[in-house]
């Protein structure tokens, strides 16, 4: 059985805060649920755990959502390719591989 994960306040706060964009910018489109659900290719009630914030929905599906609306998520694409970018780099920087550091050798007996 898997265990039930807890989230943090920060993260259910942005997630709520995607999802009511999301509900907006559809109820401004004049969308219903069911038009946005088959234009993204999910479930209506996938959609409404997406526009309520549930931490259950695949972050892929959130995203793409929220672009079928319109709601920005990085602000432009530029600015997105740029962060993009930066990561990249900074990730080539580190290792590729992060270990546990070994305990000391304890030879004192």
């Amino acid at each position: 059985m898997r265990r039930a994960h807890t989230y943090s306040p920060a993260t259910r706060e942005a997630l709520r805060v995607l999802g009511l964009r999301i509900a907006a910018a559809r109820r401004e489109r004049k969308w219903t649920t069911v038009e946005l659900s088959e234009r993204v290719g999910i479930s209506v009630p996938t959609l409404r755990s997406v526009e309520r914030g549930e931490p259950t929905v695949a972050i892929g599906v959130a995203f793409e959502t929220a672009t079928i609306v319109g709601v920005e998520l990085y602000g432009d694409p530029s600015t997105v390719s740029d962060l993009r970018r930066r990561a990249e780099d900074r990730l080539a920087l580190l290792p590729a591989s992060v270990r546990m550091p070994e305990a000391p050798v304890r030879n004192d007996f």
